[in-house]
């Protein structure tokens, strides 16, 4: 059984590549032509076990993510199936692939959701997920700059995102990056709302993605109430997973609030008005780890073989 590592995913897919597999995947979910599995999460002695997966049969996979959390630190492996013949293909190191994945739905949601014009991005966060986030939206939108929020980043975080983003990246004050945001993405590992939502100006998309534990939370019960809409990727693993959903006073929240995004991916109208607030809620869902799995299978072998 082939064993692909995150070198060979950096070599031959990339951001667009990721952000096809999520639309597809998303879209043959909406219409009941895949399934998921909610992730499990198993502890004993410091030491988490979790696993999530999903059977695409549109795109002739099945497959797993299992991996541990020790000490803060995740360590990822995707097993990948045939759903033609039921055999093995391949096992994946995993990293890039929850790198390129997260942002790629992100993105997804920010062209549907996110007003045509917004110009400034607003980001909570700059370590993996954050950088990836930064990256795949401003070739994606017409971002005009970047505010970075994130007291552990580098002196020089901002002026190597820049040359990734082609487009200024600075420091702000949380305050500040709330308040002149079009679009906001929380990337961190905050407990505790990172900023009131009073801050937040009307008309702007959030994407929180940082948290997928039911006791943490980026986003305040103002954010919440303040939002028109709330896009989730699967009901049942956000509401049980999300904090800042969990946590929330649910007369804020209504059922009715509350959409998947598969829903959107095939068209449904979410932002009706200029100043609606927009929030996408990720945690993270198996759909999006065996889509983009599949995809690098073909695409690697294919390459390889090529090369033959």
């Amino acid at each position: 059984m082939l064993h692909i590592t995150d070198e060979r995913i950096d070599r031959h897919v990339t951001a667009q590549d990721a952000q096809q597999a999520m639309l597809a995947a998303f879209q043959s979910f909406g219409r009941g032509a895949a399934a998921m599995q909610e992730r499990i999460r198993t502890e004993a002695g410091g030491v988490k076990l979790s696993t999530l997966g999903a059977v695409i049969p549109e795109q002739e996979v099945a497959g797993a993510k299992v991996y541990t959390t020790i000490a803060g630190q995740f360590s990822f492996v995707i097993l990948l199936f045939s759903t033609v013949d039921g055999r093995p293909l391949a096992s994946f190191d995993a990293g890039a692939i929850t790198r390129l994945r997260t942002a790629a739905c992100t993105v997804l949601a920010a062209q549907r959701l996110a007003r045509p014009e917004s110009a400034t991005l607003a980001l909570f966060g700059a370590g993996t997920q954050g950088v990836q986030h930064a990256a795949q939206l401003s070739a994606a939108l017409p971002l005009r700059r970047v505010l970075v929020v994130d007291p552990y980043a580098d002196a020089g975080l901002p002026d190597q995102l820049a040359v990734q983003c082609g487009i200024p990246v600075t420091f702000a004050d949380p305050a500040v990056a709330a308040a002149q945001a079009d679009i906001i993405v929380t990337a961190s590992r905050s407990t505790t709302p990172l900023f009131s939502g009073e801050l937040i100006q009307p008309g702007t998309f959030i994407a929180a993605i940082g948290s997928s534990l039911p006791h943490t939370r980026e986003l305040d019960d103002t954010a919440l109430a303040r939002a028109a809409t709330v896009v989730v990727e699967w009901r049942p693993q956000s509401l049980r997973e999300a904090g800042d959903l969990v946590l929330t006073d649910k007369a804020v929240l209504p059922d009715s609030k509350i959409v998947e995004l598969a829903d959107v991916l095939l068209g449904k109208p979410v932002r009706r008005h200029a100043d609606d607030i927009v929030i996408y809620k990720s945690v993270g869902v198996g759909l999006e780890d065996i889509a983009l799995a599949g995809m690098a299978y073909r695409r690697i072998t294919e390459a390889e073989a090529g090369k033959g």
